[in-house]
């Protein structure tokens, strides 16, 4: 027996043509966009098949039970905390296991930024679970997408659909970073060494010092800092030191030169030379161009 459609609980809700023809046009939402969404728990029976293939990308996560997916004659197997996703105008079918059917969440999608979400196209692809694999909030991201366009297709609902399926792909893509916990980045030497940064941005530090914060030699310490964040220890506490300097441009009355000495430039020339080559522009350019009030109180004399 095969079965397309309507199981006991499902969700399922499509984008109609004239939200779409919005959708495709707006400059944000044509980079990624939902066009399908759906919930299909314990899906018996459920069969699809395309022959010409769907117009839009399929992404299927399987929340339990098993079942399988056929993509131009090959087939795979999809079980519990797996996902795949189905190509563009590529003919395929699938289907719920007898013994053991799935519950899925799926979602099509398109857009002129789709490559970057799935790529590289190898699927299936498994989720480990663990204590910090955050599987439920996937399901959470699919739901409050269905709720959000349930809701309406006003131009703010199509965007935040656009927003949470971001969050939603990246949450697959960039599997690992997603999983991260705070806890668990505080335990890695690299971030130990960052809020140390943060915690002395006051301060002149040396390779030395920043190095011994997380416990590693200077040389195997380098070498990490630098695969993890592609900036050596001591750009990226420059790095820290100007993003501190944009927020006291941004909320604070202090002075230039009072500003450099905050972030541990005595000299508040050779702040703004470093201030320039990093931002792009000097700290009075910068906070000319806040329009705040407070600009014609705090520059004069610079």
């Amino acid at each position: 027996m095969k079965k397309k459609d309507a199981f006991t609980g499902q969700k399922m809700l499509v984008i109609h043509k004239k939200s779409l023809k919005i959708l495709r046009k707006n400059q944000f939402t044509r980079g990624l966009y939902v066009t399908d969404v759906g919930y299909f728990p314990k899906a018996q029976f459920h069969y699809r098949e395309r022959p010409k293939g769907c117009s839009e990308y399929i992404l299927i996560f399987c929340a339990q039970g098993k079942g399988w997916i056929e993509i131009d004659g090959d087939r795979h197997i999809l079980t519990k905390n797996q996902f795949s996703v189905i190509p563009k105008n590529c003919p395929h079918k699938y289907g719920a296991d007898f013994n053991d059917p799935w519950t899925i969440y799926w979602i099509h999608f398109n857009g002129e930024n789709t490559d970057h979400f799935i790529n590289p196209f190898v699927y299936p692809r498994t989720l480990i679970k663990s204590p910090n694999s955050r599987l439920g909030e996937r399901a959470l991201l699919f739901e409050e997408i269905y709720y959000t366009l349930e809701a309406g297709n006003s131009l703010n609902n199509l965007e935040y659909s656009s927003v949470l399926l971001i969050n939603l792909l990246g949450s697959f893509k960039y599997h690992s970073l997603f999983t991260q916990t705070k806890t668990s980045l505080n335990n890695d030497p690299i971030s130990m060494a960052i809020t140390y940064m943060k915690e002395n941005i006051r301060k002149k530090l040396s390779i030395a010092e920043i190095a011994s914060s997380s416990g590693l030699s200077v040389s195997h310490f380098c070498l990490l800092f630098k695969k993890k964040t592609s900036h050596t220890p001591i750009e990226h506490f420059i790095y820290l030191k100007m993003q501190r300097a944009c927020h006291l441009l941004d909320f604070s009355s202090l002075r230039i030169n009072e500003i450099a000495i905050d972030i541990g430039y005595d000299d508040p020339y050779y702040f703004t030379r470093v201030f320039k080559r990093v931002m792009g522009k000097s700290p009075s350019a910068y906070r000319d161009n806040l329009g705040s009030p407070l600009t014609h109180l705090n520059d004069k004399g610079h």
